[in-house]
């Protein structure tokens, strides 16, 4: 039924488009020298387009897990309040992402900063096609700017690193031996976020062959938070394993890995000039603030079309 209604948004949108398309061309044979209305009917082929282009890219989402939802931990790297702020900054723009394309967003984990921001965060983003637009977000994020902490109104560099992998529905059956897992139960209290219930019921699952670590504390039952981490532990392992076959496909690749954990991906310079570039694919905007607002799309779709170019090729 997933599948079903898939398909059928699919085509709706499609038959949608064709129809705004057909709406303008007899709006234009209308327009005459009526000037405001031919820039009406400009601006709308405008976004008859960019939908267009979005539901091409989107039909490209065939990998296992791309339809499914995603988790996106946010981190703070080191630099204190600074680093924090930052990773404060990316939850913000994320969640706004989510907001304009209709996901739910739920809180999974936030570790509230010693003086502002967050340390780290995890979000469980809801949708079609969620893992599958955010998957190429992975990696280190650098922020340059005039510090709002700084008396002395000094420039600083700050980085955060996100982590984003599919939510694991029952089509992709993982495996994980209980034995190979150490669970602890704590309270999640002081700094444990403004989302979180703070309660006995916290849960952290480290799986111990990879030393991967993932934590529930959003719901109040000790029963839910477990479950939620299980499932967060097995989209990391599936994730893993996934990043494992990529980097043994690709036998030309350079060794700072293009997508690899940990490198730095995207740069978002505010002084001394403004700038957002993606260091992988170039595509770039001086509209800062519209990023940072939630507009991320250029760098998703520019990712994606250089994903398909790749396969493509090889």
């Amino acid at each position: 039924m997933t599948e079903k209604n898939t398909l059928e948004a699919a085509l709706t949108n499609y038959r949608a488009l064709e129809k705004a398309l057909a709406d303008d061309k007899e709006m234009a044979e209308l327009a005459d020298d009526d000037e405001n209305l031919q820039n009406e009917i400009l601006a709308h082929l405008e976004n008859l387009y960019q939908e267009a282009r979005r539901g091409e890219l989107e039909a490209l989402l065939s990998g296992e897990a791309d339809a499914n939802d995603a988790y996106l931990e946010i981190h703070a790297g080191s630099g204190g309040t600074e680093a924090q702020d930052w990773a404060e900054m990316l939850l913000r723009m994320y969640t706004r992402w989510a907001e304009k394309h209709s996901y739910k967003v739920e809180y999974q984990e936030e570790t509230e900063g010693d003086v502002a921001g967050v340390k780290s965060v995890t979000l469980k983003i809801s949708g079609h096609n969620a893992y599958g637009w955010l998957k190429s977000e992975n990696g280190v994020h650098r922020l340059v700017r005039i510090s709002p902490f700084d008396s002395a109104a000094r420039r600083h560099t700050s980085f955060a690193s996100v982590t984003v992998f599919p939510v694991i529905d029952d089509s992709i059956h993982i495996e994980i031996n209980e034995a190979d897992c150490r669970i602890d139960t704590y309270r999640s209290s002081g700094a444990g976020g403004q989302h979180i219930n703070k309660t006995d019921s916290a849960v952290r699952i480290t799986h111990l062959p990879t030393g991967i670590v993932v934590q529930s504390q959003s719901q109040r039952s000790q029963f839910q938070n477990r479950e939620n981490a299980w499932n967060m532990l097995k989209a990391r392992l599936y994730e893993r394993e996934m990043q494992k076959r990529a980097d043994a496909a690709s036998e030309q690749r350079d060794a700072q890995g293009d997508n690899g954990w940990g490198y730095q991906i995207r740069s978002y310079v505010l002084q001394p000039y403004r700038l957002v570039k993606d260091l992988r694919t170039d595509a770039e905007t001086s509209d800062c603030q519209a990023v940072l607002d939630g507009e991320i799309d250029l760098f998703l779709a520019a990712a994606l079309a250089a994903k398909v170019g790749e396969n493509a090729t090889s």
